[in-house]
């Protein structure tokens, strides 16, 4: 039996009033689970006008009671995380243990939120000038939304609501309709939580709703994280309609490979990197850069490796990779491997043969594909240039150090990147030089911590702010500057300049 899953509007579910329906699979299987409803302008603009009536008493509520409702939304979360990324395995398909990472990392952004009262504190300077002070405060902005991705559906929207909940505004969720269930657990924990009905709402959907969303007049802020064609739909149509907008776009993450590198740590860092959630992450890497003679050395290791990954149900604990998320997303994997060989990269492992069957009983009609492994891949290759989404290695070989960091930098995307090496200078010079926004040294993923923010450089993020950490608190207030002087410090006559420090 399939299920229908709703809205979140004013603390309750809503199957709103629009009919389109969008169907939502288990990607082990291949079975329909649910049914997905799809918003239409009108069920946008019901959780909009919910998240506005909240705002005003949500926003005067003491930022320590906001953190009070944060610590009890951990609290319940923790108890229910596994139930939550059951949820996740279900409609997304990435293996059980991945799951549950996912919902820790999105557990570190909540944390990090329950310290707002510290977060928002303002400055102070007694006597700026005579009889004179000055402070500054940050204020919520009032409706703010957050557009999320299929890849992490609890982590990503946890990359935004929680902070800015906890700054004081209100916030509509439009969560992908792949596997869009979790969206819903998580608002039932924060009623009970004693979350304020309207402070959170729901509206599930597709374009329709995304761009009622851009354009709704009530909407302050929007955040985004997804391909980057889209990425710069959002951000160009968002700052058009006057909204504060963070946009994070696709990428091509590197790992480079010094000669001096231990291999048997830089083949598992690849390993679990390139095909970890089926290389379904925008931090996934991608490009394999082999610097000098190491290249043999590491291509022997990752055939092997590849060939004989665990890929299983991901319900099965054993498991290291599960299914593609849809077939759709398969199709256009597979035609991208087509693309490889056709460019004349050298297939070394080829995903497109595996059969669902071997992945666990009931799998047969499942969105499966292997790990897959490219040698001697060039700059010019589109398996190269462009984001595959997928479990496809792509290893590029280069004579030098110097030649790694150009071609990184000459990539249009700047998400993440790392380098594996023993030299403290190669190391010093990578984090220097490389231009992009997150940097790994022996560290394959370098997804940063909660406090200290999200974001890639060039066509991988477009608007001034990273998500989460200081800067999402930034990005979810705004700034007052207040001047106060008294009576008694103020002199007779009028005064035709401004201020100064006298």
């Amino acid at each position: 039996m399939t299920t229908t899953i709703g809205h979140y509007i004013q603390g309750a579910v809503t199957h709103g009033t629009s009919t389109r329906q969008q169907a939502v699979y288990n990607p082990a299987t291949g079975q329909v689970t649910g049914q997905a409803l799809l918003a239409n302008t009108a069920d946008v603009d019901a959780a909009v006008a919910s998240a506005k009536a909240a705002f005003p008493a949500w926003a005067d509520t003491p930022p320590i009671r906001r953190a009070r409702v944060m610590f009890k939304f951990l609290e319940l979360l923790n108890q229910r995380k596994d139930d939550l990324a059951r949820i996740i395995t279900s409609e997304h398909g990435k293996v059980f243990t991945d799951a549950q990472g996912e919902v820790a990392r999105g557990i570190d952004i909540l944390e990090f939120s329950c310290g707002i009262p510290q977060l928002l504190k303002g400055d102070f300077t007694d006597q700026v000038s005579t009889g004179m002070d000055n402070w500054t405060l940050r204020q919520p902005l009032g409706v703010v939304t957050g557009i999320t991705p299929f890849n992490f559906p609890v982590m990503v929207p946890m990359w935004m609501f929680p902070v800015a909940i906890a700054a004081g505004n209100t916030f509509v969720l439009k969560p992908s309709p792949i596997d869009p269930t979790a969206s819903l657990f998580m608002a039932d924990l924060l009623k009970q939580a004693g979350l304020p009905d309207g402070v959170f709402n729901v509206v599930q959907g597709d374009k329709e709703a995304v761009d009622a969303l851009l354009v709704h007049p009530d909407v302050k802020a929007v955040s985004f994280v997804g391909s980057t064609p889209i990425a710069n739909y959002i951000y160009e149509t968002g700052a058009r309609h006057g909204k504060r907008v963070q946009a994070l776009g696709g990428a091509k993450n590197h790992m480079v490979v010094m000669p001096d590198a231990d291999i048997d740590q830089s083949v598992d860092a690849l390993i679990g990197a390139a095909y970890g959630s089926a290389g379904e992450r925008c931090m996934a890497i991608s490009v394999a850069v082999l610097v000098g003679d190491v290249a043999d050395q590491v291509i022997a290791k990752l055939i092997e490796r590849t060939k004989t990954l665990k890929v299983l149900n991901g319900t099965n604990l054993a498991a290291e990779m599960g299914p593609i998320v849809t077939q759709v997303a398969h199709d256009r994997i597979t035609n991208y491997i087509d693309v490889g060989v056709k460019e004349g990269a050298k297939l070394l492992v080829d995903g497109r043969g595996f059969k669902g069957a071997t992945a666990g009983e009931g799998c047969d009609a499942g969105f499966w594909l292997g790990g897959t492994l490219f040698d001697h891949v060039t700059t010019d290759m589109r398996i190269y240039k462009e984001e595959i989404f997928g479990p496809v290695l792509a290893c590029v070989r280069v004579p030098d150090f110097a030649t790694a960091v150009k071609i990184i930098n000459d990539h249009e995307f700047g998400n993440g990147v790392s380098c594996f090496t023993r030299d403290g200078n190669v190391a010093r010079e990578f984090g220097r030089r490389i231009e992009v926004g997150m940097v790994g040294i022996n560290v394959p993923i370098p997804v940063p911590m909660a406090w200290h923010g999200f974001g890639g450089w060039k066509r991988s993020l477009f608007g001034d702010m990273h998500a989460y950490g200081e800067e999402g608190v930034r990005f979810y207030t705004k700034q007052k500057s207040i001047m106060q002087r008294w009576p008694e410090s103020i002199g007779k006559g009028a005064e035709f300049v401004m201020p100064t420090a006298k």
